[in-house]
């Protein structure tokens, strides 16, 4: 949804464009958090994608 804002638009307008925004669904990002098994340490990895720029 685009919204154009011109120097004319009141503040009234604007807030009754924001509030027929929709709000879709939020993502819960604890429900990934340690799904991931790394089997090195992230800091050695870092450094080994690194050194292959070198």
């Amino acid at each position: 949804m685009i919204i154009e804002i011109t120097k004319k638009t009141t503040k009234e307008q604007i807030t009754e464009f924001l509030n027929k925004i929709k709000i879709g669904k939020r993502l819960n990002a604890k429900k990934y958090c340690g799904a991931l098994k790394w089997n090195e340490d992230g800091l050695e990895y870092q450094k080994q994608l690194r050194n292959e720029w070198n």
